[in-house]
């Protein structure tokens, strides 16, 4: 009997140790979680996609133990890329079928804040955001490209860390990397960095759209300014979802949206001033805009239902 109580003994302090060391792994993770977060959203463009990856690696993390594990923030955000490069090759998959025809007008999940009180230009430069339009050009590059460019360049993950999970050696990785940087530079519009001026043009563009005001509109539209609109997944290759160009034909859109101008709040869309449009605490859409020398050269504009729904307003209550 003594025995069996003794062996007890051993199991219930063993057991105490495995509580003690999963709590302790579980928070070495939770100090990772929040770069691990913004590694996922800009592979991903999906906040949704991009937690699910970083619990995947939770659990990644849960089933192998740290044991072996040199760097364990190291190890954490190459695991969330591979996570991420693996979801990517399966959305390029899915886009080969028909029914992703028009998936050019794919405008990325957003995140909001409320527009800053006071010294907009320090809340510019601690904005934890990457801009739309530059997800919006990772999404044409291929997954291997946009792994090595997002690890390299934006978190400066070592080629020789990033080539096993592109299956490519470090020069090659360099090149994959070197390639993607090439084509976000050429395709990434030029964006006035100020707020307050963002601010001035946004507000003239909602004040020309609540008045119906069509020329006031052109004035505000760089002549090849880009629109895109997505309404959603079974809207896309539709009118509700399309990438239109051009000062007139972007205006005569919004003229004839002019109604979700009253509805509109001026928000940080991704750290640059955009909008929400709010109707009976529903938002019905949110607007990215790229500002360049007093005028709008881009509209990204999300009013997919079923994606707006899942967008937390809590941020807009400061």
């Amino acid at each position: 009997m003594a025995g069996e109580r003794g062996r007890q003994d051993v199991q219930d302090v063993q057991d105490v140790q495995d509580v003690r060391g999963q709590q302790g792994l579980a928070e070495r993770f939770e100090e990772h979680r929040g770069q691990l977060q913004a590694v996922a959203y800009r592979m991903l463009g999906s906040l949704t996609e991009a937690e699910d990856a970083v619990q995947e690696a939770w659990l990644r993390l849960d089933r192998s133990g740290e044991e072996g594990i040199d760097n364990l923030g190291a190890w954490l955000t190459t695991v969330t890329g591979r996570i991420c490069l693996d979801l990517l090759r399966s959305r390029t998959a899915r886009r080969e079928e028909p029914m992703t025809e028009g998936f050019d007008s794919f405008v990325p999940d957003p995140v909001l804040r409320a527009l800053p009180q006071a010294d907009p230009e320090q809340e510019a430069l601690h904005t934890d955001s990457v801009g739309i339009a530059l997800l919006v050009v990772l999404e044409t590059l291929e997954p291997a490209e946009r792994l090595a460019f997002v690890l390299h360049d934006m978190f400066a993950v070592p080629f020789d860390d990033i080539a096993p999970v592109v299956e490519r050696s470090p020069a090659a990785t360099r090149q994959l990397a070197s390639r993607a940087r090439r084509r976000v530079r050429e395709a990434t519009p030029a964006a006035e960095p100020d707020l307050g001026r963002q601010r001035q043009v946004v507000d003239a563009f909602l004040a020309a759209s609540r008045a119906g005001d069509f020329d006031a509109l052109v004035s505000v539209l760089h002549p090849d300014v880009v629109l895109r609109a997505d309404a959603g997944a079974l809207a896309r290759g539709m009118a509700a979802s399309k990438v239109v160009r051009g000062a007139r034909t972007v205006a005569t859109g919004a003229f004839h949206f002019r109604h979700l101008a009253g509805l509109a709040r001026v928000v940080l869309v991704n750290g640059a001033v955009g909008t929400v449009a709010v109707s009976e605490g529903e938002p019905r859409s949110v607007t990215y805009v790229t500002v360049a020398d007093g005028l709008i050269t881009g509209l990204y504009i999300l009013s997919d239902p079923e994606r707006l729904a899942r967008l937390d307003l809590s941020a807009l209550e400061a």
